[in-house]
């Protein structure tokens, strides 16, 4: 039992590597305060285009869509921080979370949303339009809201996947939680500081897996 405290437990080392972990987990809420609405803003643009758009926008908005919820986001990301210099464009590793995430969890976030905006009664667009509105005015006052209510559980689920994933941030070198949790490992040949980097994103997500559990109890119940 000692072996084991000493192996994953080790206050000491926690103590220790506490600065550079808490360095870490600041770099994570920021990485998340930045992917997330840039991921939400792609998303209601793929959406729009995907439902409101022409014909021709349509499919384009659908195959984009499904070209980057195929691509692994791991693959892209490392594309574009370590391919792109080759063609002569470095964006460097905030560019390449920002672009890598904002293709990636726009492709998963406008999927929601389309369903959403699908789920909205043609009439009420109808009714809207009688009343003097244009069709986008109809869509951003009547569709929307009502979509987002109707898939918020989703919405909430694909953020809190969209902040897991931050993590892959580390293979560009950008110091966040997990990334600083392995320069810890490294340094003091103990597991203790992943372990604690496991419990800091717990914490940090709980709160959004109980309001998912709340948001579906309460539309079950609504049905």
């Amino acid at each position: 039992m000692d072996d084991f405290l000493t192996a994953f437990l080790n206050v000491e080392i926690v103590r220790e590597a506490w600065p550079i972990l808490w360095q870490g987990f600041l770099y994570t809420l920021a990485l998340s305060a930045i992917t997330v609405p840039l991921g939400m803003v792609g998303g209601v643009i793929l959406a729009l285009l995907s439902t409101a758009g022409p014909r021709g926008i349509r499919w384009a908005a659908a195959a984009w869509t499904d070209l980057f919820r195929a691509i692994p986001p791991l693959v892209l990301l490392v594309f574009l921080y370590a391919g792109l210099p080759f063609a002569g464009l470095d964006v460097g590793a905030w560019g390449a979370v920002a672009i890598g995430f904002f293709l990636n969890t726009g492709a998963y976030y406008g999927e929601v949303l389309r369903a959403g905006i699908g789920s909205v009664p043609r009439g009420q667009v109808e009714a809207a339009r009688s009343t003097g509105l244009s069709q986008a005015q109809a869509l951003a006052h009547v569709v929307l809201p009502q979509a987002v209510r109707n898939v918020l559980p989703d919405l909430v689920s694909n953020t809190l996947e969209v902040v897991k994933l931050t993590s892959i941030a580390s293979v560009v070198a950008l110091p966040e939680l997990l990334f600083q949790a392995r320069q810890a490992q490294n340094a003091t040949y103990n597991a203790t500081p992943i372990v604690a980097a496991a419990i800091a994103y717990f914490l940090l997500l709980w709160p959004l897996v109980r309001l998912i559990s709340r948001l579906e109890n309460k539309a079950m119940a609504g049905r």
